[in-house]
């Protein structure tokens, strides 16, 4: 009922913006876990084994950073709506693009190119966002915000499972040019945030002095990186093979990788918004611990599974507690963020997360390769058990030792 009247206490301005920046976060993940999904076929059509066309997921995080950097640095000086919807056609293009890559090396540098503009969305969005609703709402809606990666993959799997049979891999990046018609909307029902407008009119926008910066907020800034290097860990060592795992160890065909992937995209979707509706209670590091402390308790029923059924259930419960936690990232890092800085400093420290886990699809690919099972074949399964289990002990310690913002105003 709470989750309702929180709901019902949003003004239609306030609605379009959520909306806006949800849709801009999950077309972005849509783009980025195509990939994920067919890594088999890219590898046969450009001669690479599948180490290394992970490598391309690899160079997205890895330029992720210089996205959000730019476009965060834009987002504080000229507000957050105008550089969102530059952010949102240049990712869409460099999509695009991607369908039509001749050669390996064109369709690695087309992937980084992109990364720069899924690095600059969610550092945008995110702000405009959380300065646009009501403080007492900010937790329901960062879960739900931060649920458009889930969705994203939901989106990704929708899209593999029907566009892939009928036109490959290359047709599946023609259809993620489409977040591109997103801008029309921003366009014509988003304004500008309210807190940034309001700065600009009293004058005090900041202007951008990095060395003020770090000497200011340098330790606060070190610590969200770190956490989120531990955060992108356990999403993306959760997610990036997964697909992988169920068709080499597991034998699972398109339709079948499809329905599972949805079914624990869902289970993603719920664990986000419910575990970020609760921190407001329970408080952020608090929803952050208990969810690593269960997703832990869950690794051998999502990975190790006899059948089916329990893998699927594994699958659910895993990504509830995974997004879970992921779910109190977007307000609690704007929470934590310098007045000044918000339209970079979450972003920025979201990103340098991703690059400092740039190598975890392919580092697990590469131990997959020499933890194999008895028939020769890579153990994917014991490689990402074992990896998941250190990130979170290691997001618990993180959560533990970190400040506490919850309800700050803005």
């Amino acid at each position: 009922m709470e989750a309702i009247r929180l709901f019902k206490s949003l003004n239609s301005e306030q609605r379009n913006t959520f909306v806006a920046c949800f849709l801009g976060w999950a077309l972005d993940a849509l783009d980025f876990f195509l990939v994920t999904f067919v890594l088999v076929p890219i590898s046969h059509d450009f001669g690479r084994t599948i180490p290394q066309v992970a490598f391309a997921i690899t160079l997205t995080l890895m330029m992720r950073p210089l996205g959000a950097f730019i476009f965060g640095l834009l987002g504080d000086k000229f507000g957050r709506r105008v550089p969102l919807m530059i952010d949102i056609i240049f990712y869409s293009v460099m999509e695009l693009l991607t369908a039509f890559a001749p050669n390996f090396t064109i369709f690695l540098l087309l992937r980084a190119l992109f990364g720069i503009g899924m690095g600059g969305e969610w550092g945008l969005g995110a702000s405009l966002a959380m300065e646009s609703l009501p403080t007492q709402a900010r937790g329901l809606f960062s879960g739900i915000l931060q649920q458009g990666y889930a969705f994203g993959y939901l989106l990704a799997a929708l899209v593999y499972w029907i566009v892939f049979p009928m036109f490959g891999w290359r047709g599946l990046f023609i259809a993620g040019a489409l977040p591109a018609l997103l801008v029309i909307y921003i366009r014509a029902r988003v304004p500008e945030s309210p807190i940034w407008q309001r700065n600009r009119e009293a004058k005090q926008v900041a202007r951008i002095n990095i060395r003020a910066f770090i000497r200011q907020h340098g330790r606060l800034f070190i610590y969200a990186a770190l956490l989120m290097t531990a955060f992108n860990y356990m999403s993306h060592g959760t997610q990036d093979l997964y697909a992988t795992f169920l068709e080499r160890q597991r034998g699972f065909g398109v339709s079948a990788k499809s329905m599972i992937t949805i079914i624990y995209s869902l289970g993603a979707i719920c664990g986000g918004t419910v575990i970020g509706f609760l921190s407001q209670r329970w408080g952020r590091r608090r929803s952050i611990i208990l969810s690593a402390i269960c997703g832990m308790l869950l690794i051998p029923i999502w990975i190790f599974a006899p059948s089916t059924a329990l893998l699927i259930a594994g699958g659910f419960l895993m990504q509830f507690m995974v997004q879970g936690a992921w779910g109190v990232v977007p307000v609690h890092l704007n929470e934590l963020s310098p007045p000044d800085f918000r339209g970079t400093f979450p972003g920025l420290a979201y990103q340098l997360g991703n690059f400092a886990a740039a190598y975890a699809a392919q580092q697990q690919a590469w131990l997959a390769e020499h933890f194999r099972r008895a028939n020769g074949e890579p153990n994917y399964a014991l490689t990402m058990a074992l990896v998941e289990s250190v990130v979170f002990l290691a997001i618990i310690f993180l959560a533990a030792i970190g400040r506490e913002e919850r309800g700050k105003e803005f």
